[in-house]
């Protein structure tokens, strides 16, 4: 069975494998915490079996969701923001043509867009602009329904929906992924006879993307959700042992001994520019998990080979307080071969004939090597490919790995106190009722 591998090797020259080895013990308690729910936030492990637990009957009810979608829409807006977003862009980006928004529309291949995710009042407008003469479908993701960036989408998106369709039609084109009992969302979507998906309460956004928060998306973009659920469900199975063949377990307790070793932050490296946004959703995963109490490595990302020419004399040569996690992808979906030029001006002739990867693979290598001569130690961690499978593999290796590491950091991974004190500023400073003495105080210090 193909399945990603990690490499520890070239973090060697920074911290020893007995360095590594001493965290053991520490890794298969926090291990331990994950599968058996004694750690902090452990009303948050819903996630953990949840590949395995997966039926084919609500495997079936989403993908019967998105056919309907696909079929009524030409355009479906995904209204989200964190974990509500992040996960489906990352895989829909990964899967998808890379020109596929230039494309001309094909019947019953809707395009997916997002909303929620900012605030931004032009990027709104556009939006709705470009909606105008379009067929289009919203799934909206909130567990409360009141979160303020997908409330304000929502709320604009629904009256243009009403408008252009109707009352009746518009509800058969917004689809609910909410929680199962209260909240703003849930009362709509009962009024108005919305079909809906449970987001369960043990289940936080970060860690949301195999269920229909994420599922439904990426199943709407007409990517194969089972196959994305088998290969979380078989790395499930892979990272349940505390022994040296969990990957989820080397990753966790390298990185807390890079740490500990004073590598404060991690970068994110890949060498497919597919995979710019699943960068996206690991530093929410691991920023939002890990961040608190004043600890936490701090998570970045670069797309190589394009960053080399913005950061990479920074992380050859800067501050010795990094370490670099390579996602490599062994195989490509397409072959192109560099051509031979008789004039040779631009002296690649050398390279005609190769592979765009191999050439690809081999910037890949000589970074490595020359960042690890460096100073800079390397994960690699290496998919066989870009297909769901993988794709469903990896987030569950990072997910687990992250509960993990959270654990043995000291902190609890399921929580994010901090996300709050933003919220609480920006009502104050908008006068939402209730907030009368924080709008008070906040006035006073500016």
């Amino acid at each position: 069975m193909k399945t990603l591998n990690v490499d520890i090797k070239d973090v060697l020259s920074t911290v020893s494998r007995e360095q590594i080895s001493n965290l053991d013990a520490s890794a298969a308690e926090a291990l331990d915490k994950v599968l058996t729910g004694t750690g902090e936030g452990n009303d948050f492990l819903g996630w953990v079996n949840l590949p395995t637990e997966t039926t084919e009957a609500h495997l079936d009810d989403i993908i019967s969701c998105a056919e309907e979608l696909r079929a009524s829409c030409d355009t479906v807006v995904a209204i989200g923001i964190g974990g509500s977003y992040l996960g489906a862009k990352a895989v829909i980006e990964a899967l998808s043509d890379s020109f596929a928004a230039y494309r001309p529309g094909v019947e019953g291949e809707p395009k997916v867009l997002f909303a929620g995710q900012n605030i931004g009042e032009d990027y709104l407008y556009e939006l709705q602009d470009y909606l105008k003469d379009k067929r289009f479908g919203i799934i909206v993701i909130s567990k409360s329904g009141t979160t303020t960036e997908p409330a304000i989408a929502f709320r604009l998106l629904k009256e243009q929906l009403e408008r252009q369709l109707g009352l009746d039609e518009a509800r058969k084109r917004i689809v609910a992924i909410t929680d199962e009992k209260r909240g703003a969302l849930r009362t709509l979507a009962t009024e108005e006879g919305y079909k809906t998906f449970v987001i369960a309460d043990n289940v936080g956004g970060r860690f949301s993307v195999l269920t229909p928060v994420g599922l439904l998306p990426i199943a709407v973009a007409g990517f194969d959700i089972r196959a994305l659920i088998d290969g979380a469900a078989e790395m499930e199975k892979a990272t349940n042992n505390a022994d040296e063949a969990n990957p989820s377990l080397l990753y966790a307790a390298t990185r807390n001994a890079l740490y500990q070793a004073g590598k404060k932050i991690e970068i994110l490296v890949n060498y497919n520019p597919k995979l710019h946004y699943f960068a996206e959703w690991w530093k929410q995963l691991y920023g939002e998990s890990e961040g608190k109490t004043h600890k936490g490595i701090f998570p970045a990302a670069v797309d190589n080979s394009t960053d080399l020419h913005s950061m990479g004399q920074w992380i050859q040569d800067g501050e010795r307080t990094i370490f670099e996690t390579v996602i490599s992808v062994a195989e490509q979906k397409y072959e192109k071969l560099i051509p031979t030029d008789e004039a040779n001006l631009d002296g690649l002739n050398y390279i005609a004939g190769k592979h765009i990867d191999e050439v690809n693979k081999m910037a890949e290598l000589g970074t490595r090597l020359a960042h690890i001569d460096g100073g800079v130690p390397n994960i690699l961690i290496t998919l066989p490919a870009i297909q769901e499978k993988y794709l469903g593999q990896l987030i569950y290796f990072f997910e687990k790995a992250c509960g993990i590491s959270g654990y043995m950091l000291g902190v609890n991974p399921f929580n994010q106190p901090g996300v709050e004190d933003y919220k609480r500023n920006m009502f104050a400073l908008l006068a939402k009722p209730g907030y009368e003495k924080e709008t008070e105080a906040i006035k006073a210090r500016l």
